[in-house]
């Protein structure tokens, strides 16, 4: 008899071009588990009754990406602290109880990548993120945990990037935003670019006068075969490591295996398979 496997999947609008059917994949063959992982795409009017199919259906658990992390959020029954500190949702379950349960691993996946996987320290670290959006302002309270000295959000749009920093205001690190143009001239030890600006070729409208630390670096959430227009001016202007997103894409992927199995796979080889693995 055929083994039944166990049915997750990953849910977008568009999905076409995810690799969490890849990377789950490899996680399962690595720990020896069955599981049927599939990247499916969902009707933006449609996402909340679809998910509740899902787990009628005895669906085990959902990766969620854009545009209903928020959504997400606000249809389950229970949040983890840290999903409602970043008022959105990658993850779902549903428990033994029947009830919905959301929690965030995006910041969990970006900190790891950067301090275990690259080694980079980030406390007391002047940090500089770009964007206002759903994918940082579900990364600000995984940074904050650890402790730099400040955090500036930049967003082209001034009063969001300072609505989204006055939500940490009670915090023990400062946070503070507003435009491009009002990014302090302070030294910054690591500039995150949480913008979409690189899908159409493109970087956010950086001030000049922005110093840098003498070892600065930078951190792209976005990835892709070639480096992004923001990693080139990273590159540029003398940051000494610059880093694309696909290691945070692995790791919030192996935080959520292992709230759902129970197992942490190891990540390296798989981020390198992706790596080297042919383009379109």
């Amino acid at each position: 008899m055929q083994m039944l496997r166990d049915r997750f999947a990953v849910v977008g609008n568009p999905i076409g071009h995810s690799l969490s059917p890849a990377i789950h994949s490899a996680f399962a063959k690595q720990t020896n588990q069955a599981i049927d992982y599939q990247a499916v795409l969902v009707a933006v009017d449609s996402f909340e009754q679809w998910v509740q199919q899902f787990f009628d259906d005895g669906g085990h658990g959902l990766n969620v990406t854009l545009p209903f992390k928020t959504r997400a959020f606000t249809l389950a029954d229970q949040a983890s602290p840290r999903a409602q500190a970043a008022g959105a949702a990658n993850f779902l379950m549903r428990d033994e109880a029947g009830s919905i349960i959301a929690d965030n691993t995006d910041g969990r996946g970006l900190v790891t990548d950067m301090t275990v996987n690259a080694g980079w320290l980030l406390r007391g670290a002047r940090i500089l993120i770009l964007g206002a959006g759903g994918a940082v302002r579900g990364v600000i309270p995984a940074l904050l945990a650890e402790v730099p000295h400040c955090l500036f959000v930049a967003n082209r749009t001034p009063e969001r990037a300072q609505q989204l920093a006055q939500q940490w205001t009670s915090d023990a690190v400062p946070v503070s935003g507003g435009g491009y143009q009002a990014i302090p001239t302070e030294p910054w030890d690591l500039i995150i670019n949480g913008t979409s600006t690189g899908l159409s070729n493109e970087m956010p409208a950086l001030s000049s006068s922005m110093g840098l630390a003498p070892q600065c670096r930078a951190y792209d959430m976005a990835y892709g075969r070639a480096p992004t227009p923001f990693m080139e001016w990273a590159s540029a202007h003398g940051v000494v490591e610059v880093l694309d997103g696909l290691g945070m894409l692995v790791e919030q992927a192996a935080e959520s295996f292992f709230l759902w199995r129970g197992e942490h796979p190891e990540t390296t080889s798989v981020v390198s398979s992706l790596r080297a693995a042919p383009g379109d």
